[in-house]
């Protein structure tokens, strides 16, 4: 029962990471300007995303522009991209791989082939919280640099935008997620012994038992 506890907690933190990979990767807001000095009196607001950049007018207005070509990105972008998009596709293999070898399923008989089933696409789901990590603390780490660097010019000045935290809580939720599911196929959770009813007794025709289950 604690098993099957653990699992569909993991499963939920995991489907919800999965979910919230997909809409970092969506949004542009991965990098903002940053109103410092003399942008402060700019009246329009500048996104940068991994497949498009936005510009907000203080109206309300809004234009969009996707990138003309990947290579012309710069290079944290491109990994950002590439990654989450890997990230996003394993989570779909990882919720199959968990549904099929979850106990409230019957898609797979054996319970130790159900345990493993659940424990790889536990460790599938880490592996999904890893490829999002990644690029996000790259790119944040970028943007830290650049706006303390005095050689930066302010409008080209970069603040964290709202994406990369939905990255950073995502990974925070497939890494939690994912072991869970890990932790849920250990012996000491499944118990070592699995419970196993006793053979019923079977009655005669003429309503008595059988003579071999006397002692």
């Amino acid at each position: 029962m604690f098993a099957a506890c653990l699992e569909s907690l993991g499963m939920t933190l995991c489907v919800a990471g999965s979910l919230l990979v997909m809409i970092a990767c969506g949004l542009p807001t991965w990098k903002v300007n940053a109103f410092i000095e003399g942008n402060i009196v700019v009246a329009q607001t500048i996104w940068d995303g991994l497949w498009m950049s936005c510009v907000v007018q203080s109206t309300g207005h809004m234009q969009c522009k996707i990138h003309d070509s990947v290579l012309a990105l710069a290079q944290d972008l491109q990994t950002a991209r590439a990654l989450t998009v890997i990230s996003a596709v394993l989570g779909v293999v990882g919720l199959t791989v968990t549904v099929a070898g979850a106990q409230c399923t019957n898609c797979i008989k054996d319970d130790a082939v159900k345990s493993r089933v659940v424990h790889a696409g536990g460790i599938i789901y880490i592996f999904c919280g890893l490829f999002v990590l990644v690029p996000i603390c790259w790119i944040a780490n970028n943007i830290i640099v650049g706006f303390h660097d005095p050689m930066v010019p302010p409008a080209q000045k970069r603040e964290i935008g709202a994406s990369i935290y939905i990255g950073w809580a995502a990974a925070a939720l497939l890494l939690s997620g994912g072991t869970l599911l890990c932790c849920s196929c250990s012996r000491g959770v499944r118990g070592s012994f699995p419970l196993k009813l006793a053979p019923t007794k079977t009655i005669t025709v003429n309503g008595e038992f059988d003579k071999k289950h006397y002692v």
